[in-house]
Order: C-alpha cells, then structure tokens, then sequence
C-alpha cells in the first residue's frame, strides 16, 4: 500500500486527485497539505511513503519543502513534482531539490498512476515531454560549471557503469536487461548496488549523480 500525501494550494485540485488516487486499491491518501510548509508539517506527522508536490503555492513553495523533506534523515517519503508549468528552471530546481519525479498536470490518469508506482518503486520518473530535453540539459549546465565535489573515479563496478549509462538513456529495467543479456533480477542486483555507492533514493537521483560525476552522458 502507497501512502500518499497530496500538497497543493487549490482545494480542487487536492479534491480531485484525492478522488482519483483514493479509488486505487494500492494506493492511501493519508492527508492533503495546503502549502510547503503544511506539506513539511504532514510529512513529519503522518509518514506517507509518497508525497505529490505543487510547485508554486504561496508562502513556502514545493521546492524549499522537497529541500526540506528529502534532507531529513528521519523522513522516507519520495516526492512527485506536479505542476502546471513546462519551465526548464522548475525541473533543475526540484531535481537539485531531491524529487523523485517530475510530471505535468496535462498527464491522463494513466500516466499520473504510473509515475506514482514507479516512483513508490524507487525507479523515478520525468514526464516524456521533458525526460531527454532536461537531463541533456542538466549535463550541458554541468559541464558549464562542474561540481568541486564530484569524485575524482568512479566507484562502481564495470556493470553498475553500464547500468547506469543505460537508464541516463531512459531504458527500462527489462530493458537494460535485453541490452546487456542478463536476467532482469541481475539488473535489479547491480541497481541496488549502484543506488547504494551513489547514495541515490532512486533512478533518476543515480543519473543526476552520474551527470554531475562527469561519468554519464545523456544522449
């Protein structure tokens, strides 16, 4: 069971997805947060495994909140980004932020359920719109102004490399396993590893790492 919380400033909005979230059998909506700051408030009360975040709400927003949340070490909750807004500065800033995922409002419900599995799943997820726009970007914006503190080598296997490369491509774990002829529970073995030395919460965060090691290159 997925125990969801649902920020948003917009009560019909928070109604809505409450609706269509709560019918799911997996899925619980513990609690609808009207702000950032509500949103940190709920997190720390409630514990939902999963948290659906707007960006822009007055007050504390749902970046300074994600910031917030996915720097507690006593918080386990994952953040889905949901906004409005196709704007490049919004990705970076929630990725930077700690979001497991990013998807636009426009998504069908198909998509929405989706993306709040994958990301209850550890495996992230960025809205297809944007998934190769933003992490080229997010590489050229990183080679602009490198990070002091990447490491100087890698410190993963030569499998967990390929693995790594092959999810900054968008490929899926049965994917990755066609690609490189093994088992999907081997890749699932070199996944958890790789999220492991990374220090990642997820697959997207393992390919954020990896951007800004200078290891990987999205293509």
């Amino acid at each position: 069971m997925i125990r969801l919380l649902i920020a948003d400033d917009q009560a019909v909005v928070r109604a809505g997805l409450s609706v269509i979230l709560g019918a799911e059998p997996d899925i619980e909506v513990v609690g609808e947060a009207i702000d950032g700051a509500d949103a940190v408030r709920l997190a720390k009360e409630l514990r939902p495994d999963l948290i659906c975040m707007d960006i822009r709400m007055p007050g504390t927003d749902g970046i300074a909140a994600t910031r917030t949340i996915t720097a507690d070490p006593e918080l386990d909750a994952d953040v889905l980004i949901l906004t409005t807004f196709d704007v490049d500065a919004d990705v970076f800033a929630a990725l930077e932020a700690g979001a497991a995922g990013f998807l636009l409002k426009g998504a069908d419900e198909a998509t929405l359920l989706a993306a709040i599995r994958s990301v209850a799943a550890g495996e992230g997820t960025l809205d297809q719109r944007l998934t190769r726009r933003i992490l080229r970007e997010f590489s050229e914006r990183r080679r602009e102004a490198p990070v002091a503190t990447a490491p100087a080598e890698s410190p993963l296997t030569d499998r967990e490399f390929e693995v790594l490369d092959l999810l900054a491509q968008g490929l899926s774990n049965a994917e990755i396993a066609d690609r490189l002829f093994v088992e999907p529970t081997t890749v699932k073995y070199h996944l958890a590893g790789l999220l492991q030395k990374t220090g990642a919460r997820d697959r997207l965060q393992a390919v954020l790492w990896g951007i800004r090691a200078g290891l990987v290159d999205p293509r």
